[in-house]
């Protein structure tokens, strides 16, 4: 039986996008996002959490996101989680989770405020709704097809 790896994430642009290219040409983005949850402790105080996520975009993701995304942005991101482990400096290991992002919309317009949240559609002058990314097999899930989906059709 197949297995399923997918997460969906809603939140801010913590950081600009960061482009680079693989030794092969291959464009990679990374940038962090934000994700918020409120909630009520058992006496009553209203706290607040904030969870990071690193996400990682290929191919044509990769430039799209890197052109139209910036800090501050809200987006919606879609993809796979990725663990990977390696050896820091000095000489401890380390452990890095990522979001291999298949799906990105861009909730906002670039110089609009938190009350205006619907993606701009494709073709409009400002950025697509829709990004997403077809990418080298050993490090991105299959194509999926285009969908304009607003933050309202969300299935969660």
């Amino acid at each position: 039986m197949a297995g399923l790896n997918k997460i969906m994430v809603i939140g801010n642009v913590g950081t600009d996008p960061e482009m680079r290219y693989t030794p092969s040409g291959s464009p990679v983005t990374s940038f962090r996002l934000a994700t918020n949850r409120r909630y009520n402790t058992q006496d009553g105080e209203r706290r607040e959490e904030t969870e990071w996520f690193t996400i990682v975009a290929w191919s044509q993701l990769a430039e799209q996101v890197n052109q139209y995304l910036s800090k501050g942005r809200r987006a919606y991101v879609e993809g796979r989680l990725h663990s990977h482990s390696y050896q820091g400096n000095d000489g401890q290991m380390r452990f890095r989770n990522e979001i291999i992002a298949d799906r990105v919309l861009f909730l906002d317009r670039a110089g609009t405020g938190e009350r205006e949240q619907q993606p701009v559609e494709a073709g409009e002058a400002a950025a697509p709704a829709t990004a997403e990314q077809t990418s080298p097999e050993q490090t991105s899930p299959e194509q999926t097809s285009p969908e304009q989906t607003s933050a309202d059709d969300l299935p969660f």
